[in-house]
Order: C-alpha cells, then structure tokens, then sequence
C-alpha cells in the first residue's frame, strides 16, 4: 500500500473514533440527564385533627381593686405591703388629720354659734307673739290704734322668719359638720375587700393630692387562687369560640407546664391595633398552688374542633403549585360565590416524579396538617403521595412555588 494511502487511512480511522466517542458521550447524556423538575411528596393519611385556635392574653385577678384616697394629705402611716393579706374594712393606711380635725372644731363652733341663734330668735319670736297678743286685746278696746296693731303684727311675723332663716342657718352649719367629720374619717384608708396586696405606689410621708381625680394608693385582688386569662383573639378565630370550651395555655415561668381553663365569655368590645381586630375571650383559671401571677403573658391553645379518623394531607400540600401549572390551575378553588365548588382547592399527586391535580375541600387544621375531602369523580386514598415541594434546573425564580390562598382554621396573617 502506498505511504500516501496510509496517511490517509490513518486519519480516517481517527476521525471515525472521535465521531464514535462524541456519539457514545452523547447517548450517555441522554440516557442519565436529571429531570427538570423533581418533586418531593409527603403521604395522605389518616389521622388525628384538631381544629385549635391560638392567642395571647394577661393573667390578671378575678377582682382587682384600685384603692385610692378621697381628700389630699400627707400619709402619716402605711401599715400593709407588697403581698400582705388584707381583710375588709382593715386599716392599711392614714393619713395626717390634723388639717381635718381643725376643720371639724370650727363646723361645731359655727354649729353651736347657729343653735344658739335659734334659740334667741325663737325668744324674740316669742315676745313679738305676745306683744301682738297684748294689741290686739287693747284695739277691742279701743285703748290702741289700728296703725299700732298692724306694726305689733308686722313684728310678730318678722320674728317667725327671723326663726326660720336662723333654723335654715342651723342645718348649714350641720351638713358643714357632717362634712368635715366625713373628710376626717377619709383619712382612714379602709381595704373595700378580703384580698392580697398585689401594689403599693406610695410611701410615708408622701403628700397625695385628690384636686381632680383620686390618686391610686393600693391594688387589692380579692383571691389570686382564682384568676382569668384576657385573651386577644382575631376577628378571623372568634366565631368558632364559645363560652364553656376548654384552653390550655403556658407560661415562660415554667417551661412546659401547662395550665388549663375554661372561657367564660367573650366579650363583645372589639380592640384594633394597626387594623388587626381582635376580641377579649375571657378564660376561668383555678390557682390554687398559686403559681400564676397577675400580669403574667399566657399563650394560649383552644381546641374547638378534632376528629379522630380524618383524611388529611400536609398542610404545605395545600399551598403548593407546580411549577410549570398555569395560573389557573392553581386558581380553581377562587371562583363566584354562586359556584358549588367554590371551596374546592387543588392538591397535585405525584406517581414516578408526574404530577396530576386533585380538587379536595378543606377541613379541619392542625397547623401541620389538614382535612381533605376529594370532589366528587376524585380519588385520593391513604398511601398515595402529594406534592410539597419542587427542586431542579429547571425551576426559575419566576416558576418556583408560590403560596395561594388563605388556610381554614387561621385567623388574620395566619397560615397552615
């Protein structure tokens, strides 16, 4: 063979392998290339749901008194404190009454000043009647003229009011001493109730003044072994609430411990707060070791709701879309009022990475989980696989999952 024909054999046969390995390295790729999509699941089962409702509130008294001073003054003595037992009508404070007192000798004096005007006018009345008496009597005997006789009267008549304006002048001076013996006796602060100090804002020698308002000495809560919880629950939650249901709640002095209650009622007054509405369900607490203290925060749990053998799905399935879905596949659940299907959401099954949608309504939720009903023509059994999630090359930002829709069982900003 010539040496030219070789050179070229040659490099025919190396441009035949480097064809065949491109083909090989091409048909490798081909046959091992990772999905665009890969969808991770989780398992319809059946389960336990409760339909829970949360919130905060305050510990707080069951009653809670404010005790305050009626007149202004310095405090001479404070005979209760911080955490001391009270009973009603003790004395747990006092303050200086001499001011008081002083005041109370003067409304006798001008008592006894109107008493003894009383009497002097009554004598004077007394002696005008008989004056009159005696003219009369002389003008039947022409011994006195008519002119005498109406001036005896007319005086006779001026001491009758000069006893009335002097007995009016006497009951002044009464309710004046009534008054200051009632002023004298508000220096006494007197406890309302049986109860425990739970504050204290002054201290001896303070001056409290009561010009406008009375000022706030003490706070007495009648018994700590029988508390509330105040609750802030949202507009969204509170018409699943009634008075009678159950709560637990915890708080962050002791760790994992739970209380419970009882909601007593849920008062009608609405609170907003940077348009939040919330309600005030007032929850009944026993105490009797006495480990809750007023003013403590209470995170609070309510059952209104649970079944025990319901279908249920992860709560994630629920707000997940695929992401190659159109819009109006994952839209479905939002259609007119007039729309039987209307609270119908879509849930997307998946078998060997495929998925394929599934219209369920929802139930009950738990937070993680949540009740499912498939649509009439649907099937979704226990141990099949929904969607939660999406990974892959070919998820862009603009294609990742989104959440759509608002959870059952939420209350404002709340989700599964």
């Amino acid at each position: 063979m010539p040496a030219w024909l070789r050179k070229r054999l040659g490099l025919i046969l190396a441009l035949i392998g480097a064809i065949a390995i491109a083909i090989g390295v091409w048909g490798w790729k081909t046959t091992h290339k990772e999905p665009d999509v890969v969808y991770k699941s989780a398992a319809v089962e059946k389960r336990r749901i409760q339909g829970r409702v949360t919130a905060s509130g305050t510990l707080s008294a069951l009653v809670t008194v404010q005790v305050g001073s009626q007149v202004s003054g310095r405090l001479q003595t404070i005979n209760v404190d911080f955490n001391s037992p009270v009973k009603k009508g003790q004395l747990i404070a006092k303050l200086d009454p001499q001011l008081f007192e002083a005041a109370v000798e003067q409304a006798q004096a001008n008592y006894a000043s109107a008493a003894a005007k009383v009497a002097s006018a009554k004598t004077e009345k007394t002696r005008a009647d008989r004056a009159y008496e005696r003219a009369k009597n002389l003008n039947k005997d022409n011994l006195m003229s008519q002119g005498d006789l109406e001036t005896a009267q007319a005086a006779a008549e001026s001491a009758k009011a000069d006893v009335d304006v002097a007995i009016a002048a006497l009951e002044q001076s009464r309710a004046s001493l009534n008054q200051a013996k009632v002023n004298l006796s508000y220096t006494n602060i007197i406890s309302p109730i049986d109860g425990i100090v739970i504050s204290r804002s002054v201290d001896v020698g303070q001056t409290v003044a009561a010009s406008l308002q009375a000022p706030v000495l003490f706070t007495i809560a009648e018994d700590l072994r029988k508390m509330q919880v105040d609750t802030n629950v949202s507009e969204g939650d509170v018409g699943r609430l009634q008075p009678g249901m159950k709560a637990t709640f915890t708080v962050d002095a002791y760790p994992g411990q739970r209380f419970r209650g009882v909601i007593d009622t849920i008062r009608n007054a609405a609170t907003t707060v940077q348009n939040v509405v919330t309600y005030d369900a007032v929850i009944k607490v026993a105490n009797d070791d006495l480990k809750l203290r007023p003013g403590m925060t209470a995170n609070v749990t309510i059952i209104y709701a649970e079944k025990d053998d319901a279908l249920a799905v992860q709560s994630a399935a629920l707000r997940f879309r695929p992401p190659n879905a159109p819009i109006d596949s994952a839209s479905k659940g939002r259609r007119s009022k007039d729309d039987p299907n209307v609270d119908m959401k879509p849930v997307w099954v998946v078998v060997n990475n495929t998925v394929s949608q599934v219209q369920v309504k929802v139930g009950m939720s738990d937070g993680a989980f949540t009740e499912v009903t498939p649509a009439e023509g649907q099937t979704l059994d226990p141990g099949m696989f929904v969607a939660v999630d999406a990974s892959g090359p070919g998820i862009s930002s603009a294609a990742a999952p989104t959440v759509t829709g608002q959870p059952p069982g939420g209350g404002r900003g709340r989700m599964f």
